[in-house]
């Protein structure tokens, strides 16, 4: 098949999956934290289990799609600032060549669902994921782009995502010191 829109269902279902699989991770992290602060039999009193763990998910894949779908909205905005910065394609023939490249998106979050009882293997299956989207990504638009371009486009965004991750990870190193030099008994 030739039709364009033919990926075009593929980022919501990645999506999707992604968000259920981090969402049911947290939910079983969440009830442990419920059971060792005391907090669960007073939830019991008004919930059964299956709608506290129902309410959860729904709450936690909320959260995580709103997270990736922001993330990919992102990521597609930088990579396209970066293609008119770096590409002489006027056609927009790279984007829709590279748009195969969902499919490894598609699959990476289907085999998240192996790594649910894990974080670091869900967080790792993510990466992997992403990564290996990168260098299908850059591989085929290397076929339209001059080298220099492409060595730009790449460093524009690996710039551009190491320096997001750390103004983030600077964020929340602050704000979680401000919170502890907070609290009365420290």
């Amino acid at each position: 098949m030739k039709n364009p829109y033919l990926y075009g269902y593929l980022p919501l279902f990645t999506i999707l999956l992604f968000s259920l699989t981090f969402g049911i991770y947290a939910v079983s992290e969440s009830m442990n934290l419920f059971q060792a602060i005391g907090v669960y039999a007073g939830m019991r009193e008004f919930l059964s289990d299956m709608e506290l763990k129902v309410f959860l998910l729904i709450l936690f894949a909320l959260c995580f799609f709103m997270l990736f779908s922001a993330l990919k909205l992102i990521g597609e905005t930088i990579h396209e600032l970066g293609m008119l910065f770096f590409s002489k394609d006027q056609n927009g023939e790279t984007m829709s060549v590279a748009r195969g490249g969902y499919v490894i998106l598609f699959f990476g979050a289907l085999l998240s669902a192996a790594g649910i009882q894990s974080l670091a293997l869900l967080i790792s299956i993510f990466v992997v994921t992403v990564a290996t989207y990168f260098v299908y990504t850059v591989y085929k638009m290397s076929h339209f782009m001059s080298l220099t371009g492409l060595i730009g486009l790449i460093f524009f965004e690996i710039l551009f995502w190491t320096l997001f991750s750390t103004v983030i990870v600077y964020i929340v190193i602050k704000l979680y010191n401000g919170v502890i030099a907070s609290l009365p008994f420290v």
